[in-house]
Parts: structure tokens; C-alpha cells; sequence
């Protein structure tokens, strides 16, 4: 068999316009923090800070998420094979879950961290921890911006913006601190504000676990509702009832849904079809495989005779 046969795939080109864009926009957010996070690393171990240096830790992440997220679009859109009819839209998934278990882990190494500086509390410079995490909050915000637009159209892209916003709150955070410091001494303030950090990343991560568990295990996806699209094709018109109905995610941005579908008249069958797949289309399942059947016909799954 020839390796180059063409996979029928149901999705044009629509996504590679938005794809180029985010692609610009997710190299910007890389270029922006790694600058930043060497900055801070820097200032961090020059002025005894852990507040700086955890903030940089986490932002560290980020760009490596970031990096991720990236690839895994460049990875979705190369074209279905022989091996992997659906091509690699699943690396999405699978990298929005890593994100979210990379960030954990940076939870517990900051949380180390704050608790033993918490123990044994050193001096650090007040005035240099608010101009860096200054620059950060900058930074931070900025670069959130950049993700707002897009967000909710997909799990990588809402998790940059997260990871980048929960980082702005962080790094005024950062500031407070380094202002109490400077004007009243109180140096346990600095690892008060990475433990606080730790918590504001668990905070922002633990949907994005939840969803990218969820997309993983090709559980139905958080926006659909299983009964309401169960609901749409049965009043769909022409259509007498369907059964073997699941919903599952190819990737962070695109559904899929495969069903056996009852049609009423066999002669109406194309048109029932095709009806369905527009009213799914415009639910957001883009990906529709129908089994069409008669009633009171034997379903071979079923092992008996359909509704």
C-alpha cells in the first residue's frame, strides 16, 4: 500500500488563517518572557530575592508552555496519514494536560522554597524587587493581552492567558512586597508573597488540568451538553430516534460526534442528513459521522431490533 493516499478529511482551510496569527502572537509572548525571565533570574540572585526569583521560576514555565502550545499547532496542522487518519490535532490536548502538570510541579518547588526562606528569613533589596516585578506586571499584562482575543476558542490559548494573568497579579504582588520591605523591613513579607504565588498558580491551573483530563480521556467536551445535543437531533425533522451517540474532542478546538440516527422515510435520507450536520456545525461539533437507519431494522450493535 502507497504511504501517499489521501485521507478524506471533513475540514477545509478555515482554521489556518487564525492558526498564522496566533502562531505570530504566541512567538511575541516567547520572545517578551524570555527576556524578562533571564532579567529577573538575574536580579533575583543579585539581590537575594525569592519573590523575584520564584515570579521568574513560574514565568520560566510559562515560556516553556508557550513553547509547547506552539508546536502543538504547528503539529495540528500537519495533514492525516495512513498511521494517523485524525494527523496529530491530539498533541493539543496532550500539551494544554503537561502545562498543567508542569505548573503543579513549579507550585510545589515554590512552596519548598518560601517555606524554608520563611524559616530562616534573610535580608533583600525592597527597591530592587519593585522595579523588576515592575517591568514584570508590564510584561505580564501585555502579553495576556495578546491571548485575550482567542481565548475561548482554544484550551492552550486560555491557558496562556491564565498562566499570563494570574502572572501580572503576581507580579504586583511582587511590588507590594518589595514596597512593605522598603519602608517597614519586614522581610518575611518576601516568602509570605511566593506562598501566595503558589496558591494563585493552582487557582488559574486547576480547570485547565480538569478540562485537559477531561479531552484526554475523550470525555464530552466542558461547552457541550451531552442531553441538549441529544435533544437538537431528535427534533430534528424526519428523524424517529438515535441511540450509540458520543461526543469527543479531536483536538483543543475542534468536536467530534458519531451516532446511529432512525430516519423516518429512506427516501428523505440525505436530506436528514445533511440538516444535521448543519445544525451540529452550528453547535460546534465540525466533525459528524452519521449511521443511518430504518425502523424497527436489526442494529448490529445493539443486539436487537431500534426504537
Amino acid at each position: 500500500m502507497s504511504s501517499d493516499i489521501h485521507i478524506h478529511t471533513h475540514h477545509g482551510h478555515h482554521h489556518d488563517f487564525g492558526m498564522m496569527s496566533l502562531n505570530r502572537i504566541f512567538i511575541w509572548g516567547i520572545a517578551l518572557n524570555v527576556v524578562f525571565v533571564v532579567a529577573e533570574f538575574a536580579a533575583g540572585f543579585w539581590y537575594n530575592s525569592l519573590g523575584l526569583i520564584s515570579d521568574a521560576g513560574h514565568n520560566l514555565g510559562d515560556v516553556f508552555s508557550l513553547v509547547l502550545a506552539l508546536i502543538a499547532f504547528r503539529l495540528a496542522k500537519v495533514k492525516p496519514t495512513v498511521k494517523y487518519t485524525y494527523g496529530y490535532k491530539k498533541s493539543t490536548v496532550l500539551v494544554s494536560l503537561l502545562n498543567a502538570v508542569i505548573l503543579l510541579v513549579a507550585v510545589g518547588f515554590i512552596l519548598g522554597e518560601s517555606i524554608e526562606k520563611l524559616l530562616n528569613p534573610r535580608p533583600v533589596n525592597g527597591d530592587a524587587m519593585v522595579w523588576v516585578a515592575g517591568i514584570g506586571v508590564v510584561v505580564n499584562a501585555v502579553t495576556a493581552w495578546l491571548f485575550m482575543r482567542d481565548k475561548e476558542k482554544d484550551l492552550n490559548v486560555k491557558g496562556a492567558y491564565l498562566h499570563m494573568a494570574a502572572d501580572t497579579l503576581v507580579s504586583v504582588g511582587v511590588v507590594v512586597s518589595g514596597l512593605i520591605i522598603r519602608y517597614t523591613g519586614w522581610y518575611a513579607v518576601d516568602p509570605l508573597i511566593g506562598i501566595v504565588i503558589a496558591v494563585v498558580i493552582v487557582f488559574s491551573t486547576w480547570d485547565l488540568l480538569r478540562s485537559s483530563l477531561r479531552l484526554s480521556l475523550d470525555g464530552v467536551p466542558k461547552n457541550m451538553d451531552y442531553e441538549i445535543i441529544g435533544k437538537i437531533i431528535a427534533g430534528t425533522s424526519g428523524v424517529e430516534g438515535f441511540h450509540h451517540m458520543h461526543i469527543w474532542a479531536l483536538s483543543t478546538t475542534e468536536i467530534a460526534l458519531t451516532t446511529h440516527v432512525v430516519v423516518r422515510e429512506w427516501e428523505r435520507m440525505e436530506e436528514v442528513k445533511c440538516r444535521l450536520k448543519e445544525v451540529l456545525e452550528k453547535q460546534g461539533i465540525s466533525h459528524v459521522t452519521l449511521e443511518l437507519e430504518m425502523p424497527g431494522k436489526h442494529c448490529c450493535e445493539c443486539g436487537g431490533k431500534n426504537a
